[in-house]
């Protein structure tokens, strides 16, 4: 682990990713975006464009860190940068709960209030955003963005690059394919299949019009 992290993005998502940075005891020494930013709250320097081939010379052998809420674009960059071999751990706010017994990949981040509890597994740069819950034995897949305040009860699975909304709730057990979004405040009763959009209580799918 080094004390440097560099980061790709930079805006809302991004920015509760460096603050979390900073409170880890790393010094953020620059950014990638598509272009450079004219609002710079954390005063960082612009490394280059993401979607720049040859922006492995400015990453200065620190960490890296991708702080982008799309998740296919992060699931993009994340996948150009393992193909790099940068070094992107995972990292946990000091105010979330991370079981000893859960499994996490690497370039997720867990947000303030997060619970992740026994035997829970999270995949490659997921999201669990603020004041989630994942409960024991919950499988979340790759490039998962696990919104504020959504409760996944115990043995919930979670397909590749799906998104769960705020404040939703999936009962025990339930199976959630790839690519899926729930929208905020559902309550998933039932298994939801591949590429599905639902919401509601009991959520349902949504139909094209």
């Amino acid at each position: 682990m080094s004390n440097n992290a560099v980061i790709f993005g930079y805006s809302g998502h991004a920015y509760v990713v460096i603050e979390m940075l900073i409170a880890n005891h790393y010094t953020v020494v620059g950014y990638f975006d598509n272009e450079q930013k004219d609002e710079d709250p954390y005063q960082l320097n612009y490394l280059g464009n993401e979607n720049d081939n040859t922006f492995s010379e400015n990453m200065k052998g620190a960490d890296v860190f991708v702080g982008i809420g799309n998740n296919g674009i992060r699931a993009d960059v994340f996948r150009k940068l393992k193909r790099m071999g940068a070094i992107s751990p995972s990292i946990a706010h000091q105010r979330s709960f991370v079981s000893t017994s859960a499994e996490i990949g690497s370039g997720t981040v867990i947000m303030p209030g997060v619970v992740v509890n026994a035997r829970a597994k999270i995949g490659e740069a997921v999201i669990c955003n603020s004041s989630c819950v994942i409960e024991h034995e919950c499988i979340i897949g790759d490039y998962v963005h696990i919104a504020p305040g959504a409760i996944l009860a115990g043995n919930v699975t979670v397909g590749d690059g799906s998104f769960v909304g705020a404040n939703s709730v999936i009962k025990p057990g339930i199976k959630i394919g790839a690519g899926v979004t729930i929208g905020a405040g559902s309550v998933v009763t039932k298994n939801i299949a591949d590429g599905l959009t639902v919401y509601g209580n009991p959520a349902k799918e949504k139909k094209n019009e």
